[in-house]
C-alpha cells in the first residue's frame, strides 16, 4: 500500500524526524508504505532513490555472505533514518524485520532543498553523523574479545534504544542477533541464558523477545573488556 502525503513547509518538520526544512515552497512529496515480516525495503545494488523512515516495527540491513549466510551491519527502529547513500546505488539489502511502516522521501528532493537551505545541510550532516557513529560502535562491538561481551553490549544498546516502561522488547529474533555479531544461534542464546541464570535479566512472556533487565552494573561489566 502507498499513500502520498503532500505536506507544506509547516507540516514537514514532523514528516521526518529531526529534519527541520523550514523554507520549501509550495509542496513536498512523502511517500508511506507498509512491508510485511521479511519483506525487502530495498536490494543491494537498487537505484538509491529514497531516504527512509521507520514509522513504527523494524529493519535489518544487511549483505549476503559468500558462504550463505549474512552479515547485518544495522537494525534501523522507530524514527531512525536509512538509505542515505553516497553512492547511486544502495550497498545493503534492507529488509522488514517485522510488520513495518516507513516514510520515504526522494533523495534528490532532499538534494536539491539542500542547495539552497543551510538548516538542511546542517540537519543531512547531523543524521551522517549520527549512522557514522552507529557503524563506528558496531565496529567496536564486532571487536569485543568473548561473545559474552559481544551480547551483553548489544542488549545495553537496544536497552538504549528500546525499552518502554521498564521493558526491552527486542523485534529481532536470535538469528538476527547472531548474524549482526558474527556469532551463532547457540552462543547468542547460551549467553542469554547464562544472563538468566545468574539474574542479570527475566523474559517476559514465551517468546523470550521480552526482556525486564534485572541488574544493568552487572551486565556492564560482562560489556567491560579484560
Amino acid at each position: 500500500m502507498l499513500v502520498r502525503v503532500t505536506a507544506d513547509r509547516a507540516s514537514l518538520p514532523s514528516l521526518l524526524g529531526d529534519f527541520v526544512i523550514p523554507s520549501l515552497g509550495a509542496s513536498f512529496s512523502v511517500g508511506e508504505l507498509t512491508y510485511r515480516k521479511g519483506q525487502e525495503v530495498y536490494g543491494e545494488n537498487d537505484p538509491a532513490e529514497y531516504v527512509y523512515q521507520v514509522r513504527d516495527g523494524a529493519v535489518r540491513r544487511y549483505k549476503p555472505l559468500s558462504d550463505g549466510r549474512r552479515q547485518i551491519g544495522a537494525f534501523h527502529l522507530s524514527g531512525d533514518i536509512f538509505g542515505f547513500e553516497n553512492a547511486p546505488v544502495h550497498r545493503f539489502t534492507a529488509e522488514a524485520v517485522v510488520a513495518t511502516r516507513v516514510r520515504l522521501i526522494k533523495r534528490q528532493s532532499l538534494e536539491d532543498v539542500a542547495e539552497t537551505d543551510a538548516n538542511v545541510v546542517h540537519n543531512l550532516l547531523s543524521m551522517t553523523t549520527r549512522n557514522l557513529q552507529h557503524a563506528e560502535d558496531h565496529m567496536l562491538l564486532l571487536g569485543r574479545k568473548s561473545s559474552t561481551e559481544k551480547i551483553a553490549a548489544f542488549l545495553l544498546e537496544m536497552d538504549g534504544r528500546l525499552t518502554r516502561a521498564g521493558m526491552l522488547s527486542l523485534p529481532m529474533s536470535r538469528r538476527d542477533i547472531a548474524d549482526y555479531l558474527g556469532l551463532t544461534i547457540e552462543t547468542v542464546s547460551r549467553a542469554v541464558c547464562r544472563f538468566q541464570r545468574e539474574g542479570v535479566l527475566k523474559f517476559v512472556g514465551k517468546t523470550h523477545r521480552a526482556i525486564v533487565i534485572l541488574d544493568r552494573q552487572r551486565l556492564s561489566s560482562f560489556d567491560m573488556p579484560s
